[in-house]
Order: structure tokens, then C-alpha cells, then sequence
């Protein structure tokens, strides 16, 4: 038979068995407040993860944008570049490849280049040792009016009718023409030195054409 227990012992397990109740209460607690905690700093690493991804994101996204101006700019400055050696490109080829390792702003090189061939692009005068050309293509343009004029004169002589009469007044006109003959050649040298036809060297060639061609008309 089971022996009686005393209200000592029985008030002894029940403040025992309180005890108990209350340390796994608290412990539950504490174990309710650690999981809350986690599940919270989990939450925050991954908002901020995601913020990350999101921030990361938009910088490529940024990074490729630039990075295609870049490459759209350069392929215009370097076809004006071409356009400058002339070859049609064969001279600089095709534009260089990104350095990689290279680091900084690439906008402010860019800017620089355009500011040079902006500046390149502007035409300036042509130099003084250019000038016995100039004289030569007056002296060449009047001559070849002249013998333009006297072909039309000699032509004129050996027709009848309006031929006749019309021939040599079209060839006093191409020979008076032809001190501004020389223009054109003298325009051409000016555009392959990426210069500009002031008046110096147009007053140049107009003496030189208008002395040769009273030269040639004193002859006849």
C-alpha cells in the first residue's frame, strides 16, 4: 500500500511544480523574444540586401547608359577624325578599345577631344610660302583664257554669218575672264591645306592674271 503524503511534502511539490511552471514560462519567453528578434534582424539584412541589389542595379543599369554615349561619341569623334586624315578611315582605323584597367570620368576626355577637333576644325590662313602659287595660278588661269579667247577668235575667223560676229565677243569675254580664272585652282589649294582663301592671296592671284592678261593682249 502507498503511504499517505504529508501536507508538507504535497505544499513542497506544488511550490516545486510552481517553479517549474514559472522557469519554463520564462524560458518560453525568452525564447518567443530571441525568435522575434532573429526573425527581425532577418527582416532588416533582407531589406537592406534588396535595397543593395536595387542600388547595384541602377548603377549597371547607369554604367551601361554611359558606357553606350561613350561609345556612340567616340564612333563620331573618330569618324570626324577620319574625316580629317582623309583615306576615308584607312588612316586611323577603327577607334581603340577601352583600357581595362582604366578608372575615372571618361565625359571630361570626351569633352576635350570634341574642344580639339572644334578647334582643328576652324580653317586659318594659308602661309606666305604659298604665295608663288598664287601667282601661278593667276598667271596659269589668264593664260588659259587667253588661249581659250584666241581659239574662239581663230574660230570666229573662219565662219560666216552670226558665228562670225559672235565668236569674238565671246572670246574677249573669256579672255577678260581670265584673271579670276585662277581662283579656282588657288580655292583648291587653299581646301587641301584646310585653309582659307583670304584676300591676300585672291588679290595675289587676280594681279598676277590681270598683269598676264594685259601682257597677252598688248601681243595681239
Amino acid at each position: 500500500m502507498n503511504e499517505p503524503v504529508t501536507s508538507q511534502t504535497y505544499a513542497a511539490q506544488l511550490r516545486r511544480l510552481a517553479e517549474l511552471s514559472a522557469r519554463v514560462q520564462q524560458q518560453r519567453d525568452e525564447a518567443h523574444a530571441w525568435y522575434e528578434q532573429q526573425c527581425a534582424a532577418a527582416d532588416r539584412a533582407v531589406a537592406e540586401s534588396a535595397e543593395e541589389v536595387n542600388r547595384a542595379e541602377r548603377e549597371l543599369a547607369a554604367a551601361r547608359e554611359t558606357q553606350e554615349r561613350v561609345d556612340a561619341e567616340v564612333a563620331v569623334l573618330w569618324q570626324e577624325l577620319n574625316a580629317r586624315l582623309g583615306g576615308g578611315g584607312r588612316r586611323a582605323g577603327a577607334p581603340p578599345a577601352p583600357t581595362p584597367d582604366a578608372t575615372g570620368d571618361p565625359l571630361p576626355l570626351l569633352e576635350g577631344a570634341r574642344d580639339l577637333l572644334r578647334r582643328t576644325r576652324q580653317r586659318g590662313e594659308l602661309p606666305g610660302n604659298v604665295n608663288p602659287l598664287m601667282l601661278l595660278c593667276g598667271l596659269g588661269g589668264a593664260v588659259l583664257a587667253y588661249a581659250l579667247g584666241a581659239g574662239a577668235r581663230a574660230l570666229g575667223d573662219r565662219t560666216d554669218g552670226e558665228l562670225a560676229v559672235g565668236l569674238p565677243v565671246l572670246a574677249l569675254v573669256i579672255t577678260l575672264l581670265g584673271p579670276v580664272l585662277g581662283l579656282i585652282p588657288a580655292r583648291l589649294i587653299a581646301d587641301r591645306r584646310h585653309a582659307t582663301l583670304t584676300p591676300r592671296p585672291v588679290l595675289l592671284v587676280i594681279a598676277a592674271g590681270l598683269t598676264t592678261t594685259l601682257l597677252l593682249l598688248l601681243t595681239l
